[in-house]
């Protein structure tokens, strides 16, 4: 088993920069994600820590061992594509034993590390057919099993659950959640998808026009995100933003969106008292707004009013599309809401996880204030689970 650094990594195609200097250091036997936007640079990541694309600046490590002019076969490392990538040619049992074979794996070993893991997969009934035979499922479960019999120090995924439909995608972050805590070996995993990130990494690292945004545990990114991109990025539905101004008004801190307005308990305006009189963007999630007639105990509320364009029913929630002000924001409410198509509804913000960004850096002006105490609340809560 082995971790995993990028030291300075700087990948460049011609004179375009697509990783701009990136150092993450990834523990051993951790579960780390790379997550982004399409182009963000996370897929080059993964091809330059596999051997499949050349690192134009700095080191990366596996282990103690600096691999860039190492060829990917003696990297020690497993590799799951988008596309599987089996033969269509071979069997299933094939497929899984080609790379043994490449190594010249004694028969004897090929096949009992084969059947060992298509039952972990639970695919051993399928070991006689070929891939055109098979569910996208399945096929997904024979790419992971023709990297798990190589017991590499180090998983690589490509986005493989990207062509499964979504039940089956549900049920591929358990399969491959367990498989990393059963196997327990360092994977690294690629995708764009910001709820299969918060599910599955331990930590995960944010990235934008290849840099590192944050790299956080799931629970911090979501509680004390750096900046607004962190911020729009994870979360589903996306944060709201509102452009606002800081003011001071009898002693409180009053947040000025110019179409409503949210006074700051003096305990939390110690952050923002700097920036009095400036420009800020206003970070609302859309839980953190609520119907005012089954508003949550315990919260800091500010009450709002705006009327409803758009509802959709979710079962054990609904979702508001809302506007006010000729701004249009999303609220996450409870199912009992009596809000109608065209009615004016009383909102409340809960005011304690509102998130403030200065405008022209768009760095959370309450990050560091808030770090301790959310990393604290992170390392509980890993405790418990």
């Amino acid at each position: 088993m082995a971790g995993v650094t990028f030291r300075n990594v700087v990948k460049r195609f011609g004179n375009t920069s697509v990783i701009k200097g990136i150092t993450i250091e990834i523990a051993d036997k951790e579960f780390l994600v790379f997550v982004g936007p399409s182009g963000c640079g996370k897929t080059t990541c993964l091809r330059m820590l596999a051997g499949l694309e050349e690192v134009t600046e700095g080191e990366i490590l596996i282990g103690d061992r600096i691999v860039n002019n190492v060829a990917p076969k003696d990297r020690d490392i497993a590799m799951v594509f988008q596309s599987y990538a089996l033969y269509p040619h071979m069997t299933v049992y094939e497929n899984m034993a080609f790379g043994l074979r490449l190594r010249k794996t004694p028969k004897n070993v090929i096949d009992e590390r084969v059947r060992e893991a298509a039952k972990s997969l639970g695919i051993e009934h399928l070991l006689d057919r070929r891939p055109r035979q098979l569910s996208g499922g399945q096929r997904q479960r024979v790419a992971v099993g023709r990297a798990v019999v190589r017991n590499p120090s180090v998983f690589l995924m490509d986005e493989p659950l990207s062509n499964l439909d979504a039940k089956l995608r549900v049920e591929a972050r358990a399969f491959i959640s367990k498989l990393h805590q059963r196997l327990g070996t360092t994977f690294v995993y690629v995708t764009h998808d910001q709820t299969e990130a918060m599910t599955m990494g331990t930590r995960i690292c944010v990235l934008n026009a290849g840099e590192v945004q944050q790299l956080d545990s799931p629970y911090v990114l979501y509680h004390n995100p750096r900046n607004i991109f962190v911020a729009g990025f994870i979360g589903s539905p996306a944060m709201n933003f509102f452009d606002a101004t800081l003011r001071e008004s009898d002693g409180n801190l009053i947040v000025d969106t110019g179409v409503f307005n949210l006074v700051i308990p003096q305990v939390k305006a110690v952050p923002y008292r700097a920036h009095i009189g400036k420009k800020v963007v206003l970070g609302v999630r859309p839980e953190d707004m609520h119907d005012v007639d089954y508003q949550p105990p315990g919260i800091t509320p500010s009450p709002i009013e705006s009327s409803v364009e758009v509802i959709e029913q979710m079962g054990n929630e609904i979702i508001l599309y809302l506007e006010e002000g000729g701004k249009q924001f999303v609220a996450r409410v409870d199912p009992r809401t009596t809000a109608r198509i065209g009615n004016r509804l009383g909102m409340v913000i809960n005011i304690d996880n509102v998130h403030i960004f200065d405008t022209e850096t768009t760095l959370s002006l309450g990050y560091e204030h808030k770090r301790e105490q959310i990393a604290a609340e992170a390392k509980a809560r890993a405790k418990v689970h």
